[in-house]
């Protein structure tokens, strides 16, 4: 007997996976959504708060899932004694594997799962993409609901005939001409795949994702045995705005890390925050961010400068001689200056002062 397929959101306790599951919950309340949560035990207090808040909106629990459930320690430290003091990095982020995925594919095991990643449509990224065969990812903010996969699967060479076949067949009289000949359209270098998207899209974004979801028959995608899925007739395309909006207007609020403090320094004001979710010592966050920790969460700075020994640093520059007065106050006098470069509205949030790459630092499935 076939496993029914399971609908799933990881909650990280940033501001894209909690908009998506207040979107989710008001567009499409047919989805039976299980919420998850890979809890490192690092965690700022502000997440947990979030999630807290989360629960009560959407009425039902988020399951907490932990790496090292047997062990006396939370599951970073854990893993920081299996590794011999060794702290992650961008260049070996064995964090986001034993913390993040390894937990999350636990818990799929091998049943079917759609799992919904809030990835928005202002973002040009694709993010994580499980290699197991029984996790598709679904978007659900941007206008091309689906993986990169599926769409090389879809709009590859040899699939033009299928293609074709399913534009005949789901099309109205008055359209099929013209999405027949982008149907038949080979890619090459003068019409890429994404032009070819695109394309497609503007022509009728929900035609496309009937077609799609029925290219996925006879495939071993979680999809491909669902009789059907409210999301094909979705053609929203949300940006960061919208984000903060729907946290605002459900009740749930945006993160309080997320809120701009202004600092002084030689006479000039500036304004810090925190940009992503994630372990309070992520060694993606910016210098200003540490220094923002430093200030704001004296004691979650402590416990990470503890964990740097040995020679393990968070990053090229140890926290010790991060928050020397001199380092301190360089740092906040770069800052000012990138923010007076800054373009675009002001908002209460940091996001339009630092790059856009909040809540990078783990799998996007979990954002």
């Amino acid at each position: 007997m076939t496993k029914p397929t399971r609908h799933l959101l990881g909650i990280s306790g940033g501001k894209d996976s909690a908009a998506l599951a207040i979107y989710l919950r008001h567009k499409h309340p047919e989805l039976q959504l299980e919420y998850y949560f890979c809890d490192t035990g690092k965690e700022l207090p502000e997440t947990y708060t979030l999630i807290s808040n989360l629960e009560n909106y959407l009425g039902q629990k988020v399951t907490r899932l932990e790496a090292a459930e047997e062990s006396p320690e939370d599951s970073f430290d854990h893993f920081v004694k299996v590794y011999g003091g060794y702290l992650p990095s961008s260049s070996a982020r064995w964090c986001t594997k034993k913390l993040k995925l390894e937990p999350f594919e636990k818990f799929v095991g091998n049943d079917p799962v759609v799992s919904y990643v809030g990835i928005r449509g202002d973002e040009d990224r694709e993010g994580y993409i499980s290699r197991k065969p029984n996790i598709q990812s679904i978007f659900p903010f941007r206008r091309n609901i689906w993986s990169e996969d599926v769409v090389q699967k879809v709009l590859q060479n040899d699939a033009i005939s299928r293609l074709r076949g399913l534009y005949e067949e789901l099309s109205e009289a008055a359209q099929l001409a013209r999405v027949l000949t982008l149907a038949e359209t080979q890619l090459s270098r003068g019409f890429t795949q994404a032009q070819k998207l695109n394309a497609l899209l503007d022509a009728d974004t929900r035609l496309f994702n009937k077609v799609v979801f029925g290219m996925l028959r006879g495939t071993t995608y979680p999809l491909a045995t669902v009789p059907n899925f409210s999301l094909l007739n979705n053609d929203d395309n949300l940006i960061r705005a919208d984000i903060f909006r729907l946290l605002r207007e459900s009740g749930v609020g945006v993160p309080a890390y997320y809120e701009k403090i202004t600092f002084e320094v030689d006479g000039q004001k500036g304004e810090y925050a925190r940009s992503r979710s994630g372990c309070f010592f992520c060694f993606f966050q910016q210098k200003i961010e540490w220094v923002w920790l430093y200030e704001q969460h004296p004691e979650l700075f402590e416990r990470a400068l503890a964990y740097e020994r040995d020679g393990y640093t968070w990053m090229e520059e140890s926290l010790t001689d991060l928050i020397k007065p001199a380092r301190l106050r360089q740092i906040k006098l770069d800052a000012i200056g990138k923010q007076r470069k800054a373009k675009g509205p002001a908002s209460p949030y940091l996001l339009d002062i630092l790059d856009d790459e909040e809540e990078v630092g783990c799998a996007s499935c979990f954002i």
